[in-house]
């Protein structure tokens, strides 16, 4: 499967390995991993990128080489690398700064079987009591004998390229989006078409994330509810929405709160109604709205949740409080609707600015800088 980055691998292996290359990249399940995961490099930096499973293939082949096994040999008796010392290694890397250890430990591997699972090999290797980690050897030769040659630089200058062009992209990302800050009030179509072009189901996950607490944080900044613990003593009070960390992250299901309503808010991509109660599982059952990442209708989004509750529980009194649970269901068609009630209402120049704030908080682009 070739894509705008192939011609950017084969030029790699071109240089390392001449006549042979060709017959590198068809031969070897790692690269060809490797190129379906570095798909998105010229789509930009709104299209999904895969630093994690990249990273943690990078990381390990890494030491790997810098250690010289691909020369002297011996790694198969090797006592592996320190899971600590891959990992901080990961967080060091381009946009790594705030990756968790789920490709390290399984995701990685697990994607790799769904694409090639007529490969034995498995590309990470692990000793759980020890967390020492190896990188299959296997899978960083082509050939035998006199003809086998070693892929393991090869990679880490291939995932090197990829790196660079995100890098180059985002930096351009960035770079409009304070561009259209300082502009923001003297015209808004340029910018209105910026942000409605970041609500598509393409987006990064984390650039929709981020996006949709942008608009939605504005959207509801207006309005306000009125409290008090004595009937004499109500006052107004503005609804304010937070962010309560980082995108993906495993924090029990909740990617914004609202103040002084306790409302709680999931951003996701998927439709697997398994994953939508687990959310709701977490947090004790508690209402939670899904902002989704998709254009498909409130109603058949809604359909679809309630038909797969009712394949997985069967039971309508089950099925019932579960759906009970689903505060809000906000697909791309609300946001856009609310993106525009909030610039009329005169946010535009905030909901920019929240978006370079937030998107260099969470790619870790301030701290590379310094």
């Amino acid at each position: 499967m070739d894509h705008a980055f192939t011609p950017e691998i084969r030029a790699v292996l071109a240089k390392h390995f001449k006549a042979r290359a060709d017959e590198v990249f068809e031969r070897s399940p790692l690269l060809q991993y490797i190129n379906i995961k570095t798909r998105s490099a010229t789509r930009g930096s709104k299209s999904r990128s895969s630093y994690a499973n990249l990273y943690a293939i990078y990381v390990l082949v890494e030491d790997y080489v810098q250690r010289g096994f691909h020369k002297k040999g011996g790694y198969a008796k090797d006592a592996g690398a320190r899971f600590s010392t891959l990992f901080k290694r990961q967080r060091e890397l381009p946009f790594g700064g705030k990756l968790q250890n789920h490709a390290l430990n399984h995701r990685m591997n697990e994607e790799f079987k769904k694409f090639f699972p007529q490969v034995e090999a498995t590309p990470i290797l692990r000793v759980v009591e020890t967390k020492r980690y190896w990188i299959n050897e296997q899978l960083l030769k082509v050939g035998k004998g006199r003809n086998e040659l070693h892929i393991g630089p090869t990679v880490l200058e291939i995932i090197d390229a990829y790196t660079t062009v995100k890098k180059r992209s985002f930096e351009e990302f960035i770079a409009t989006c304070e561009r259209l800050n300082r502009i923001a009030g003297k015209g808004s179509g340029e910018i209105e078409a910026f942000i409605m072009g970041l609500l598509a189901p393409t987006v990064d996950a984390r650039l929709f994330e981020i996006v949709s607490y942008a608009i939605l944080k504005h959207f509801y900044h207006d309005q306000k509810v009125w409290f008090g613990f004595q009937r004499n003593k109500v006052k107004a009070d503005r609804l304010k929405l937070f962010k309560t960390g980082r995108t993906n992250a495993n924090d029990g299901g909740i990617d914004f709160v609202m103040q002084p309503l306790g409302r709680f808010f999931q951003v996701t991509e998927t439709l697997d109604v398994k994953k939508y109660f687990l959310d709701i599982d977490k947090i004790e059952r508690y209402p939670i709205s899904f902002v989704i990442k998709s254009e498909a209708s409130i109603g058949d989004l809604q359909a679809q949740l309630r038909h797969g509750a009712e394949k997985q529980y069967g039971v309508k009194a089950v099925v019932d409080k579960y759906m009970r649970c689903i505060e809000e269901v906000i697909n791309i068609d609300v946001l856009r609707t609310r993106f525009r009630k909030a610039m009329k209402d005169g946010h535009l120049k905030g909901i920019i600015g929240e978006i370079v704030l937030q998107s260099k908080v969470e790619f870790n682009y301030e701290d590379e800088e310094q």
